[in-house]
């Protein structure tokens, strides 16, 4: 019978905890918005990243060749490029990752023609 009041204080104590834990936690956020959010910034950074590699090795092989700002120009495009691609894929995978979550199948009708 001792252990009845201790029993009945810490289950008290365990409520009174789990209530302010609950008082104290971070509010839930809307992970959809945040998401799209970085999947922009993502794109944004694959295409300035591509030029900026190709900036730099164009700029470089000028530098060491002497030439006229050539081999810059040429990387320059060629990091768009590649930047525009990187970016399609990625356009591509989440374009995939919709479809597979709205359950249909992206190949299906080229199947069945």
């Amino acid at each position: 019978m001792e252990d009845d009041p201790h029993t009945a204080r810490l289950k008290t104590l365990e409520d009174r905890i789990a209530a302010a834990k609950k008082a104290n936690a971070p509010p839930e956020r809307a992970d959809e918005n945040y998401s799209m959010a970085n999947t922009a910034w993502r794109m944004v950074i694959e295409l300035v990243a591509g030029l900026g590699i190709g900036f730099g090795i164009g700029y470089g092989l000028d530098v060491l060749f002497g030439t006229i700002p050539i081999f810059m120009l040429v990387f320059m495009g060629l990091g768009l490029a590649a930047g525009v691609k990187t970016m399609m894929r990625t356009a591509k995978e989440l374009q995939d990752k919709a479809i597979s979550a709205a359950g249909t199948d992206p190949d299906a009708e080229d199947k069945g023609n």
